[in-house]
């Protein structure tokens, strides 16, 4: 057969993109060899040869790698070929390869008897040349700066839009590997191509990048893919089992990977501060909380230091939440501990599953399928897409010299309706499911995927039935963000198929302005707390598809929502235009921190109503890493680009709360889940709760009450946010029971709290302004 020319470029630096000795012209006659071994043979200029490189060609030359007396016809035409750098004497090498056409599926680097295949699509590229950088101890300890290209043959090496090649005798891990692609120049028809650019295969199952989080010395790493194929399988345990949480028991914990344990005060060992594994030695704070599933922020392959490519105004940050995707299916190397790299991020990441697994907690992943990290036309960072087939990979507005649609603030919209685009999404989700055991996905920007290749809303979009359908994904829980940058706002209409949930945007604002005593929003409060029916009683879906949630990553947190009226956001570098400017929030009466023991213990007993209120509503609450201890971004509202304790998690602080804030939000949680009157898979009715209410209409009210019933194990809750005592007419207790104080947000700790809970036997209770109670019907 006919053979395929290997090239080796010694690299001006191990990750660049651009090769010393630059590839054979494309014009040289096509190279012949025996059917299945490729040689190659390149001359390297000494003029730029170190004399240990020097050395490391002769041994190659003289090595058993190739026997044979026949002339490789790879030194026949070298000489018509090679770059001339100055007029300097020339060493050849011959290092042999087998090599054979490979396969078009599984896309990605895969092995079989043949050797390692790798195969990527691209429908527009005209030429695509493997890159390969093999481990320094196959051939000699220098070659660290070395790489294989062979050039595929679109003859041979393509099958339909899918271009592949199989290369035995590659080691079966360490070998980094990437392409380089060309195709039309022609730019208002959306095409990008750069074949200077070594990219990023978009299945690559592991990235190897810089190997430690945030090393500003390695600002310019490369990224590409690599292949572990000799590790054993994980042991995930004879007595391992998914945990299969039903929805309606969920109480998720969102949270940063990395700054759950990367401050000192995590007391960890600064191998693991930051990592998959520093998770797994904070499970124990995790159960003392009471939550049962983990929502982590991005996980998978992103560039921290992509801030700092060039000089602008954000380029002091790092990017901590890690909304910048460039690959679906590896996870962020550097989580692994003591700097691991992908093999060991792979591990560690199973390690992490596997305990929580076993702690009874679920792992929701957080999912960024909108847009890349590769920005837009004007600061383009291609890595991987935008290279090897942007028309495909992008939306774009073919009217406008092929613009790029932003409907994600991010420069870039992923264009997911396509069959190939959508095929990736749905390979990467069961990826994660099969090979790593997550339970779940939430989807940000969901809304997106709600879109058309040329950016217009779907009714029915294809990739959204597709997950909701998809047989591998029938167990996981799936959670749209409802919303995007674009104005597609979808709260109550996401298309669902009664299998996703959302986040409820409105659950958010209407009790945040609720609590911070809002005129006219009692109504709206009581739709919110009692499962949001406007909005999800429609066909069989359920209260629990209600993701309801006071706090998220973006945006204040609890405590910051308490105490500051407007973002802070100046250290973003951006003059304050960034974040959102609806909070919803009320300082309390001053602006940021104060010692005024009045505003504090507001702040404070504010942090409990909107907890309260979370853990008694109907559908699934969701509450955000640090909020157990009142944790502080000094009102930014927009924290992406902070690695340090702006986003970190305080373990000193939680331990001086312990007793106290941590100690309610902690209790509350548990009676929720001890409490099957408070998660209903059904909407309630009339039989269900009792609205203590007569005064609906005045926008003035702000005081709501009402029981839920089940049983005569009657609940009893009262929210206050006037700011004045309202006294409350207490409902008679069920026959034979008697109410018992659970909850006063007003008290002081313990007694705000307890858990038996105190008897009550008289006619009225007196709330303290901008408090709330509960009460319990016991024996």
């Amino acid at each position: 057969m006919d053979g395929i020319p290997l090239r080796f470029s010694r690299l001006l630096d191990s990750r660049s993109s651009h090769p010393l000795y630059v590839p054979l012209s494309a014009s040289s006659p096509r190279l012949l060899c025996g059917p299945s071994l490729l040689h190659m043979g390149v001359r390297l200029s000494k003029a730029r040869v170190t004399s240990r490189f020097q050395n490391l060609l002769t041994k190659v030359k003289r090595s058993q790698l190739f026997r044979g007396g026949t002339r490789n016809v790879y030194d026949q035409r070298v000489e018509h070929s090679v770059l001339e750098e100055n007029i300097s004497p020339m060493l050849e090498t011959d290092l042999p390869l087998k090599c054979s056409p490979g396969k078009a599926f599984p896309l990605g680097a895969s092995v079989d008897e043949s050797g390692v295949n790798f195969a990527i699509f691209s429908q527009h590229a005209t030429s695509v040349t493997l890159c390969l950088s093999v481990p320094e101890s196959v051939h000699d300890e220098e070659v660290h700066n070395g790489m294989i290209e062979v050039k595929l043959d679109a003859q041979v090496n393509k099958t339909g839009d899918i271009w592949h090649v199989c290369i035995e005798g590659l080691p079966d891990s360490g070998v980094d590997y990437g392409y380089r692609i060309d195709g039309p120049r022609e730019w208002e028809k959306g095409h990008r191509f750069d074949s200077s650019i070594v990219l990023l295969d978009p299945y690559a199952k592991l990235v190897i990048g810089r190997k430690f989080f945030g090393d500003v010395t390695d600002k310019v790493s490369k990224f590409l893919g690599t292949f572990d194929f000799c590790s054993l399988p994980f042991d995930w345990g004879p007595n391992y089992k998914l945990p299969n949480i039903p929805e309606t028991d969920l109480v998720i914990y969102e949270m940063n990977l990395r700054s759950f344990t990367a401050d000192e005060s995590s007391g960890l060992d600064l191998s693991i501060r930051g990592s998959y594994l520093g998770v797994i030695e904070k499970i124990p704070h995790l159960l003392e909380l009471g939550i049962n599933a983990v929502e982590l922020l991005p996980a998978f392959e992103f560039d921290e230091l992509e801030f700092q490519r060039f000089p602008n105004p954000r380029d002091h940050m790092i990017n901590t939440w890690g909304y910048s995707t460039m690959n679906f299916f590896a996870p962020m190397s550097r989580y692994a501990s003591a700097g691991g790299g992908p093999s060991g991020a792979s591990q560690e990441f199973k390690q992490m599953v596997k305990a929580l697994h076993y702690a009874g907690i679920e792992v929701i992943l957080d999912v960024v399928y909108n847009h890349t990290n590769e920005v837009d036309d004007e600061h383009p960072y291609p890595t991987s897409f935008r290279g090897i087939d942007n028309k495909v990979y992008y939306m774009m507005n073919l009217d406008n010299k092929a613009e790029l649609l932003n409907f994600t603030g991010c420069g870039n919209t992923l264009n997911c309706n396509h069959p190939v685009v959508m095929e990736l999404i749905l390979d990467s989700l069961r990826h994660w499911v099969k090979e790593y055991h997550v339970d779940g996905f939430r989807f940000d920007l969901a809304s997106v995927l709600c879109r058309g290749i040329d950016g217009a809303p779907l009714n029915a979009p294809p990739i959204i039935k597709a997950i909701a359908m998809d047989p591998a994904l029938s167990r996981c829980k799936i959670i749209a963000e409802p919303w995007d940058c674009g104005g597609l706002y979808l709260v109550g209409r996401f298309p669902n198929w009664d299998r996703w949930a959302e986040w409820n945007g409105k659950y958010r604002d209407d009790i945040r302005r609720f609590m911070k005593g809002d005129p006219a929003m009692k109504g709206s409060f009581a739709t919110r707390v009692s499962g949001s029916a406007d909005l999800y009683q429609v066909n069989k879906r359920k209260p629990y598809h209600s993701i309801n949630f006071v706090i998220a990553h973006d945006g204040f947190s609890l405590y910051d929502l308490v105490s500051y009226n407007f973002k802070h956001n100046e250290a973003n570098g951006e003059e304050g235009t960034d974040g959102t400017n609806d909070n919803f929030s009320w300082n309390c009466g001053f602006e940021g921190e104060t010692d005024n023991a009045n505003i504090n213990s507001l702040r404070s007993r504010q942090m409990k109503n909107f907890h309260v209120a979370l853990m008694i509503s109907q559908g699934t609450p969701m509450m955000l890493m640090g909020d157990e201890y009142g944790h502080t971004r000094y009102g930014n509202n927009n924290s992406y680009g902070h690695d340090n304790s702006i986003n970190h998690f305080q373990w000193a602080q939680l331990e001086a709360k312990k007793g106290s804030h941590f100690r309610f939000f902690s209790e509350m949680i548990k009676f929720r889940h001890s409490h099957p009157i408070l998660k209903h898979d059904r909407f309630l009715t009339k039989n269900d709760v009792t609205w203590h209410e007569d005064n609906w209409g005045n926008p003035e009210s702000k005081f709501l009450a009402f029981t839920l019933h089940e049983d005569g194990n009657d609940i009893y809750l009262a929210f206050n946010a006037h700011d004045y005592v309202v006294q409350a007419l207490i409902p008679t207790p069920p026959l034979k029971k008697q109410w018992h104080r659970v909850v006063d947000t007003n008290l002081e700790s313990p007694n705000d709290f307890v858990t038996e809970g105190v008897p009550f036997a008289e006619a009225t209770y007196d709330l303290a302004p901008f408090s709330s109670v509960l009460m319990e019907a016991k024996p």
